[in-house]
């Protein structure tokens, strides 16, 4: 049942069960109405029979019977005509005026009865169906706000349910351990934050799996650089030393040609040392990665893939001229290239791959497509260094897109980067 059938139930059998009560309460007021109506018309005839029975020699007697009867609507007085009946307040509201006219005469006997209209208790019989009817529209306003006030409480009562599932997932619970409604409103909504949990508890798992590989990485990056410079520039350091030690033990004995050569040496291997902290620090952090700098950085990166013969053949396709990126989105742009080359070589079994960027209207197209075994069976699921790659593109405000079905087979990996207004400027320009 959703929550508006239930509210019209809810509302439909209040209103059932005011409505009977209604007619209930008119026919008891008709009911007593009418036995008011016959035990008047009965009183009337008994004294009427009465004076016309008695030979009136009682006189006092019969004033006293007709004072006592009762009557209803007709005002009887015996030999003294009768005063105007007040109406009362009510009918001088109401602008009914008192009756002028004669009352009506009934001789018996010597004596002479006197007839008058009297309307005042027909009034108070109006009045009193009045009061009863607006006690009766008082109850069922009344009524109706009460239940219309339980039914909307008993219906939106899940609402705190779902609130309570909703910090439970805002404090880290991973399931939101909503019960089962009967409401199908708010089933739609616990399915709703069944599913966000779901994700959130995926996005979190993500999360931490990309916060390990972010440590793995840096470790790794830390044994490679130590590695480099203890095998690299440590020998370079060490054969420095070696010459400087040489040249000083036998400063005064060493002839000038022999000085040049140890000079020469010195330089050497001054110049190696050199190259080898230039290219740990270009691997670590591209330098100058301005509109020429990033086509300059991308063409050595991709020359660096061709030139260790990994069997794969790259092809970098770029425009003439790129847009002058903020420093952020051209080293998102690098790392990304950088990623997805170094996926290319050690996981696809590629023979072929193209790299290759375009500009539309907005955004910078980034595209890497190869001809290997494409995703594992179990599907294109962000992990490792797809998903850097994605949370660095969602830091620079990009997406990626990945599409391992293709006819030739492989991947095609696509990543979107927006342009500012000034780089859209000068993209047309």
């Amino acid at each position: 049942m959703d929550l508006r059938r239930r509210l019209v139930v809810y509302l439909g059998a209040l209103l059932g069960g005011l409505l009977v009560m209604a007619i209930l309460i008119n026919l008891n007021s008709l009911r007593g109405d009418i036995q008011a109506e016959i035990g008047a018309s009965e009183r009337l005839v008994g004294v009427l029979l009465d004076a016309a029975q008695a030979p009136l020699t009682q006189p006092e007697e019969l004033k006293a019977k007709l004072a006592n009867a009762g009557l209803r609507h007709l005002t009887i007085s015996f030999d003294t005509p009768p005063t105007p009946a007040d109406a009362g307040p009510l009918a001088r509201l109401l602008g009914i005026a008192p009756s002028t006219e004669a009352p009506q005469t009934l001789r018996l006997g010597e004596h002479m009865f006197y007839i008058a209209p009297n309307p005042r208790s027909e009034i108070d019989e109006r009045l009193g169906d009045t009061v009863r009817l607006c006690i009766t529209l008082l109850l069922f306003f009344g009524a109706t706000l009460l239940v219309a006030w339980w039914a909307a409480d008993r219906a939106l009562s899940p609402v705190r349910e779902l609130e309570a599932g909703l910090q439970r997932l805002a404090a880290g619970e991973t399931d939101a351990a909503l019960p089962a409604f009967a409401l199908r409103e708010f089933r739609r909504v616990a399915s709703a934050i069944d599913a966000l949990a779901a994700a959130l508890s995926t996005s979190r798992a993500a999360q931490q799996q990309l916060a390990r590989q972010l440590i793995s990485v840096q470790e790794e990056e830390r044994r490679t650089l130590a590695r480099e410079l203890h095998d690299e520039m440590g020998q370079t350091l060490t054969a420095i030393g070696v010459t400087a030690a040489f040249l000083k033990r036998n400063a005064t004995r060493l002839d000038a040609q022999r000085v040049t050569e140890c000079a020469e040496d010195l330089r050497r291997d001054v110049r190696t040392s050199g190259e080898q902290l230039r290219a740990m620090l270009k691997r670590l952090r591209p330098h100058g990665l301005d509109a020429l700098g990033l086509a300059s950085a991308l063409r050595e990166l991709v020359a660096s893939w061709q030139q260790r013969e990994s069997g794969i053949d790259f092809r970098l396709e770029i425009p003439t001229q790129l847009p002058e990126l903020s420093e952020t989105a051209a080293l998102v742009l690098y790392r990304v290239v950088q990623e997805a080359l170094t996926n290319v070589v050690r996981h696809s079994g590629a023979r072929h791959c193209r790299i290759g960027i375009k500009l539309a209207t907005g955004e910078l197209t980034l595209s890497v497509e190869d001809d290997g075994k494409g995703l594992p069976d179990a599907g294109p699921a962000r992990r490792g260094g797809l998903l850097g790659m994605e949370e660095r593109l969602d830091m620079a405000g990009g997406s990626l897109t990945i599409e391992s079905e293709m006819p030739t087979g492989g991947l095609h990996l696509q990543a979107r980067l927006p342009l500012t207004r000034e780089q859209q400027q000068e993209e047309q320009s």
